[in-house]
């Protein structure tokens, strides 16, 4: 089986953090059970050490120039992004790696290098909130949009300020493999990623503070995880191996909400995030998240969110 190839592309000056989140993203999802694994590489030009931003010294694992089919292409942001922009070798390679990828994205201010790819002409993109200005001043073929944590035009993504690439991150693991993975990674990165509502990427994962309770964690996890499933409060509760009743009080004191509540609002952050983040039909969208037709999912949306899902992903992505 033909591993899917991960390159994220350093150069001099690019920040470890940038690098860091996409890879231990990608390397845990291919131990909690990836199927198929990805295969991750770090590469740079002649396959040189890279010094970070931090001073740090930074080994690559394979010669960009070298390298071949790239399924997802990501470039890193950091310092030295204004250099690597202006570098013909740089900007060849990663036009000529971004032809077939099926995903192409950067981190931080790594749009800088995709944009002087040419890669971001007529497309929406995002970058730290720092270097908007500059990134929209120096490429006005690019559509800047400073708020958004990450933007996806087509197969090519944007990512903001450095663990912003997190976010980015699961957003491909959950598009490969499903929720339930990207939701342990998450776990295993001990990141919940509480964006707020009002960001442009809405997180698969609640907005509550994780519980202590156990017993209210393996709720959780199971709504999380399977939003398309019998959520009742007593299919929940026997997945807890606990009454209705209990479940109900536990939820209460530590989540402030009943079962239902709980189930509504999660499957709505799931759909939110679908919208925003995939170009899968509405309808599908709505079955994914447990809602009984588009109609319903669309009635729920806009009630919490004062928008239409068709509307809100006409502001958030592109097709």
């Amino acid at each position: 089986m033909t591993l899917p190839k991960v390159v994220v592309l350093g150069y001099e000056g690019a920040e470890l953090v940038d690098i860091a989140c996409v890879t231990t993203a990608f390397g845990l999802a291919n131990r909690l059970g990836a199927d198929p694994k990805y295969d991750v590489m770090f590469a740079t030009v002649k396959g040189t050490d890279i010094r970070c931003e931090t001073g740090l010294v930074l080994r690559a694992d394979a010669a960009v120039e070298a390298i071949e089919n790239a399924d997802t292409v990501v470039v890193s942001g950091g310092d030295g992004h204004r250099r690597a922009a202006h570098d013909p070798q740089i900007i060849r390679e990663v036009r000529r790696l971004a032809a077939p990828a099926r995903r192409i994205a950067s981190v931080c201010t790594g749009a800088t290098v995709l944009a002087g790819a040419g890669l971001l002409d007529g497309k929406r993109a995002t970058t730290h909130w720092l270097y908007a200005a500059e990134l929209a001043s120096d490429y006005p073929a690019v559509e800047v949009d400073a708020s958004p944590i990450f933007v996806r035009d087509g197969n090519i993504a944007t990512s903001g300020g450095v663990t912003a690439s997190l976010d980015l991150a699961l957003a491909f693991i959950e598009e490969d493999h499903g929720p339930e993975l990207a939701r342990y990674v998450a776990m295993g990165m001990v990141t919940y990623l509480q964006r707020p509502g009002n960001q442009a990427q809405m997180s698969i994962f609640t907005s509550a503070p994780n519980p202590d309770d156990l017993v209210v964690r393996r709720a959780l996890n199971r709504i999380l995880t399977h939003p398309d499933a019998d959520l009742t409060t007593s299919s929940l509760a026997a997945h807890a191996r606990v009454s209705t009743r209990h479940l109900t009080r536990l939820f209460h004191e530590h989540l402030g909400e009943s079962p239902g509540s709980a189930v509504r609002r999660i499957r709505l952050e799931i759909g939110a995030r679908l919208t925003a983040t995939t170009h899968l039909p509405l309808s599908q969208v709505a079955r994914r998240c447990g809602f009984s037709s588009a109609e319903t999912f669309r009635q729920a949306f806009v009630a919490k969110y004062g928008v239409s899902p068709r509307a809100f992903r006409a502001t958030q992505t592109r097709p």
